[in-house]
C-alpha cells in the first residue's frame, strides 16, 4: 500500500505570512540582542580573558536549564580551542561533584537572573575555594554578579518570545559572548589550525590538516617504476602491473630521471611507435611535479587540482622515489 504523505496541520491565525513574519522578527530580535554585546566588550571582558589565560588547571563551567545547555557548549567550545574546559552540573556539584573542581581551575557561571538556587549556593563554596568566579549574567546586581569577581554582562533588552517566559534571546547572547572569551584566548595562545585538527582528528577537518603523504603513499614495490634504458614495452607492462596510471623512470642510484603516464601512451598512439624499440628515455617527461613524503595531503590534493594530474611521484631531500600517489588514494583517505 502506498505511503500516504501528512500534510502540516493549519492551525486558525497562523497563515503562512504570519509565520514567516514571526520567524524573522525573533531572528531580527536575537541579532540586536548580539549587536549590543559590542559595547560592553572592555575591562571586565579582558579581565576574565587573564583569568582564564592563567588557569593552571581547567576552565569550569556552570548552568541550569537552558543556560546548561548554553554552558556545555561553551566548555566544548573552550575545550577544542586551546583552553581546557569541562561543563558541571550545579545542582549536581552540591552533591559530590564540587570535588572535580580545584583551586587551580577557574570557575564559569552562568545565569540570567543571577539568582539561580543551585549556584547561589555553591558561592561560598567556590570562595573557600579560592576559585575565580566569572559570572555571564542579565542582572549585574545580583547575587552572582556582586560576588563574582568578574561580571559579563549578557542582558538584553527582550526575550524573543512573546510571552517573554522562554530564554531565547538571552542564551543567543549568552553563546555569542562564550564564543568571543574562546576565540579571543584562542589567538592569545596562537592556537593554530594544526592545534585545532588535533582536537578533531576523526573528522574530514583532522584529516585534512594532519594527514601526510608519507600516511598514504605507496611504497617499495608498490612504486612504479624502469629503470633509465628499458624499453617503452616494458614501461607499459609497469604501468599496467601497479596501476596507478603512471610509472617513475630512475637512475641506477633512485633518484628521479622522469616519468610517463597512461595519457602520455594515449597521444603515442596517434603515431604508434615501435614498443620494443622506443627506449623510455625518449618519451619519458624529464621536468616531473613531485611530491615530498612530508607534504600535507591536502596540499597534494590543491597540486593535483590546479595541475590537473592524477598522480605524482613522491621523492625524498636526495631526490629518489621512495613513493607514488594518486586521487584514488587521496578518495579513500576521506581528504576530498
Amino acid at each position: 500500500m502506498k505511503e500516504r504523505r501528512r500534510k502540516p496541520r493549519r492551525l486558525r491565525g497562523a497563515d503562512d505570512a504570519a509565520l514567516q513574519r514571526m520567524g524573522r522578527a525573533v531572528i531580527e530580535l536575537e541579532a540586536a540582542a548580539v549587536a549590543a554585546l559590542g559595547e560592553r566588550i572592555g575591562d571586565d571582558f579582558v579581565r576574565a580573558c587573564r583569568f582564564m589565560l592563567g588557569c593552571q588547571g581547567r576552565i569550569v563551567v556552570l548552568g541550569m536549564g537552558k543556560s546548561g545547555h548554553i554552558g556545555g557548549k561553551i566548555a566544548a567550545t573552550l575545550a577544542s580551542t586551546g583552553s581546557p574546559a569541562f561543563f558541571v552540573h550545579p545542582g549536581e556539584a552540591s552533591h559530590g561533584d564540587l570535588g572535580m573542581i580545584t583551586p587551580e581551575d577557574v570557575v564559569i557561571a552562568i545565569s540570567n537572573s543571577g539568582e539561580t538556587g543551585e549556584i547561589v549556593t555553591i558561592i561560598p563554596l567556590l570562595r573557600r575555594l579560592g576559585v575565580p568566579l566569572i559570572a555571564m549574567t542579565g542582572r549585574r546586581d545580583s547575587t552572582l554578579g556582586r560576588e563574582a569577581d568578574v561580571c559579563l554582562d549578557v542582558s538584553v533588552a527582550q526575550e524573543a518570545c512573546p510571552l517573554g517566559l522562554a530564554p531565547t534571546a538571552s542564551t543567543t547572547a549568552t553563546l555569542a559572548m562564550g564564543d568571543a572569551l574562546a576565540i579571543a584566548l584562542l589567538e592569545a595562545r596562537g592556537f593554530t589550525a594544526e592545534d585545532f585538527a588535533r582536537s578533531h582528528p576523526g573528522g574530514s577537518l583532522g584529516r585534512r590538516l594532519l594527514l601526510h603523504v608519507a600516511d598514504i603513499m605507496h611504497r617499495d614495490d608498490e612504486i612504479p617504476r624502469v629503470a633509465r634504458g628499458a624499453t617503452l614495452s616494458q614501461a607499459v607492462m609497469e604501468i599496467t602491473r601497479k596501476r596507478l596510471g603512471f610509472t617513475t623512470v630512475v637512475e641506477e642510484d633512485g633518484r628521479l630521471a622522469g616519468v610517463f603516464t597512461d595519457g602520455d601512451l594515449r597521444r603515442l598512439l596517434e603515431n604508434p611507435p615501435d614498443l620494443n624499440a622506443t627506449p623510455i628515455d625518449a618519451v619519458m617527461t624529464t621536468a616531473a611535479t613531485t611530491l615530498e613524503p612530508g607534504m600535507l595531503a591536502a596540499e597534494a590534493l590543491q597540486l593535483m587540482e590546479s595541475r590537473r594530474i592524477n598522480a605524482f611521484p613522491v621523492v625524498d631531500e636526495s631526490g629518489r622515489v621512495v613513493g607514488a600517489v594518486n586521487l584514488h588514494d587521496l578518495l579513500r583517505a576521506g581528504v576530498l
